[in-house]
């Protein structure tokens, strides 16, 4: 049961024959009279349990969309239900207009539906729905709680996809150029054309150019299903927030935009997630369900407060080929980190693989080192400059093992591995 403001308000109007009749009987007397009146208005309010709730699941949808969930409500008394539903989900689930007046005539159903707008990635699950029934009068009525569970999932909002059609449009260019630079084994003859200056005179058809009595060259389509491995660090080092983006949905955001990119390109990609242990892999997905693989794989997971292991990492890489491969690491420039766990299997990676290392800068960084209006801001801006020059130094380090650094702000990050990604392709490195 539960009382409403009107059985307050009747408790303060007993005030009234207190003033008029002042005696001692009289303030029991109006007590007994507000807890009978409650108790009959209660009796006719009517069974909560004369429904059954049934709820149709949401589908999955991106951080910062919105969707709806339905809950039917079907009467089986013998009287018309009147009442009020309150469908409850976590607060990060973004429940608006979950609180709802309700009416079902004698079987009957209705369907009473949520907005929803989740604020964080992963499940957002539903706690219950509780029903109130008001009796006639108003001051007190039934509620009840009903275990419905239900859970909406929010997938990774993959933002930088409006940076896709550039990208793409510069990866045509790069196919409608011939490889000369590109040889081995792995090019595909293309077609032939006139020699023209600043060809690679290896590339000349000799007997062709004697057929045609003109310097003939052979051109050769780009390599294609060349192997791309993305590697997402978990560990505690992914948990930090660079303004309001997690360092691990930042490196997401590149990694699915890096993984279309290459599938457009014709490119084998994977990923592998976790750190002291694998949390995902996505491994031998076709292209055209690439993308949906990633983010529903990536959707859940959280950052572990455990530092990566990245040996056993690296291992998982390895299982998946020990073919040449394009690695791409997404793990923040933590000298310590770095030094301490990444550098030893990291020199064993880069003999075997061209490794990339993706990692998240923090912009607030470069606005402390240019502050100077205290003491105070003139030791934030010393310890910035001491923590640039750690990262400086860690990516020289890494540099000299072969690795390419990409180290920038979370709305940057994206684009500039990607505009990486091209450039090795275009210069035939991968």
């Amino acid at each position: 049961m539960f009382l409403t403001g009107r059985f307050l308000i009747l408790v303060l109007l007993g005030a009234v024959p207190i003033l008029v009749w002042p005696n001692f009987v009289v303030p029991p007397l109006w007590v007994l009279f507000c807890v009978a009146l409650t108790c009959l208005d209660i009796a006719l309010a009517g069974s909560t349990k004369s429904i059954t709730l049934t709820r149709s699941a949401p589908g999955p949808l991106r951080l910062g969309e919105s969707t709806t969930c339905s809950v039917t409500v079907v009467n089986h008394g013998s009287s018309t239900f009147r009442g009020v539903l309150r469908d409850s989900w976590q607060p990060s689930a973004g429940a608006t207009d979950n609180t709802t007046r309700v009416t079902v005539p004698t079987n009957e159903n209705r369907t009473v539906t949520t907005v929803l707008t989740p604020t964080r990635r992963g499940d957002r699950l539903a706690v219950r729905v509780a029903v109130r029934r008001i009796g006639p009068l108003g001051l007190a009525g039934r509620q009840r709680s009903v275990p419905l569970p239900g859970r909406v999932r929010a997938l990774p909002p993959f933002d930088s996809r409006r940076l896709l059609p550039s990208r793409l449009a510069h990866l045509r260019q790069l196919d409608g150029r011939s490889a000369v630079r590109v040889r081995g084994q792995g090019t595909e003859f293309d077609s032939l054309r006139d020699y023209v200056e600043g060809d690679d005179v290896r590339s000349i058809d000799w007997r062709a150019t004697a057929r045609r009595r003109s310097t003939v060259v052979r051109t050769w389509q780009p390599e294609k299903d060349r192997h791309i491995v993305l590697v997402l660090d978990t560990s505690r080092t992914s948990a930090g927030r660079v303004g309001d983006t997690p360092r691990l949905d930042a490196a997401m955001d590149a990694a699915l935009l890096l993984a279309s990119l290459a599938s457009h390109a014709g490119d084998r990609v994977d990923l592998i997630a976790g750190d002291r242990r694998v949390h995902r892999r996505v491994v031998g997905v076709g292209r055209t369900m690439l993308l949906n693989s990633l983010v529903t794989a990536m959707a859940d997971l959280e950052p572990a407060l455990l530092e990566a292991d990245w040996p056993l990492l690296g291992a998982e890489v390895a299982k998946i080929g020990r073919q040449r491969a394009l690695l791409v690491l997404l793990t923040p420039l933590e000298p310590a980190a770095v030094e301490e766990s990444l550098l030893p299997p990291l020199s064993v990676l880069a003999q075997r693989y061209k490794v990339i290392i993706g990692s998240v800068a923090d912009p607030a960084l470069d606005d402390m080192l240019a502050r100077r209006d205290d003491a105070a801001a003139i030791y934030d801006a010393a310890a910035a400059a001491r923590t640039i020059t750690l990262r400086n130094r860690t990516a020289t380090a890494l540099s000299r093992l072969g690795v390419d650094v990409v180290d920038a702000a979370p709305d940057k990050l994206p684009a500039k591995l990607a505009d990486h990604y091209l450039l090795l392709k275009s210069r035939g490195l991968l």
